[in-house]
């Protein structure tokens, strides 16, 4: 081999992307199958097996012992959501859930969504540092964690190579409770069957960001949801870490929510 073909494949090397899903930035959690994470079989509007939690999560002053990680976005109690076309909160069928990001995902046509139950030390300690800083008067040791991702996921009906990559973080020391919602890319918000377009994944009713007690009048929706604006989620925060929305959900509190922004001609 040539010296001039050697230089090239070295420099060719240095361009190939070499980081694991894992390591996407610092805002998401390390996830993937090198993690532990169990991958949702690949249905529409499918969900993984029901999760029976090592500790029991308090959600709006009610204790679940399982869960769902569903393929459109949402991490349900109890029984799974299939459904596609997100509603507006606060729901009267009293489903109980959190809506990380609840549209028409699609993972035939691209994607994995990954989900674990972990005690792992060394990402407890990342968690409950996080969450201290985020609620200094509240000191926290997380002691379990369920990690869910969505990993360059499709829309249903998409003509596009569009994937959105986010994350659902449910964690708790026994006493409280808290979620972390992690948005590292956002490029669609609406399925086709929700009157997206396919190929640009957007219009339509997009996608909501938010919590649903299950109660009929307990809610919190996340600034945007169900509005075209909802695709600048990885800008905002109600801690001051573009992308990052955490909420203490036992007792349920919202902190630091700013005023709506004006970003890419979008009010959010």
């Amino acid at each position: 081999m040539s010296p001039t073909s050697v230089f090239f494949l070295l420099i060719l090397g240095s361009m190939v992307d070499t980081k694991t899903s894992s390591e996407k930035g610092s805002l998401l959690y390390p996830y993937g199958p090198l993690q532990g994470d169990k991958t949702n079989p690949k249905h529409d509007d499918g969900t993984s097996d029901e999760i029976a939690l090592s500790v029991p999560f308090t959600f709006y002053g009610k204790s679940y012992q399982t869960a769902f990680v569903n393929n459109n976005g949402v991490i349900s109690f109890d029984e799974p959501v299939r459904q596609y076309t997100p509603d507006p909160f606060p729901l009267a069928d009293g489903r109980p859930f959190v809506a990380p990001y609840w549209g028409d995902v699609d993972n035939v046509l691209g994607g994995d969504i990954f989900y674990r139950q972990t005690t792992d030390p060394a990402l407890l300690a990342d968690i409950s540092q996080d969450i201290t800083q985020y609620f200094p008067k509240s000191p926290f040791t997380a002691t379990w964690a369920l990690v869910a991702t969505w990993d360059h996921v499709a829309y249903y009906g998409s003509t596009s190579q569009k994937g959105n990559t986010f994350q659902a973080v449910l964690t708790s020391d026994s006493k409280m409770f808290y979620i972390i919602l992690n948005y590292w890319d956002i490029q669609w918000t609406t399925g086709a069957a929700s009157d997206g377009d396919a190929e640009t994944g957007l219009g339509g009713t997009p996608a909501h960001a938010g919590f649903n007690s299950g109660d009929d009048t307990n809610f919190y929706n996340i600034p945007g949801s169900q509005t075209d604006a909802i695709i600048n989620i990885t800008t905002t925060s109600n801690v001051k870490v573009p992308g990052r929305w955490v909420f203490r959900v036992d007792d349920f509190q919202v902190t630091g929510v700013d005023p709506p922004k004006l970003n890419n001609d979008c009010w959010l």
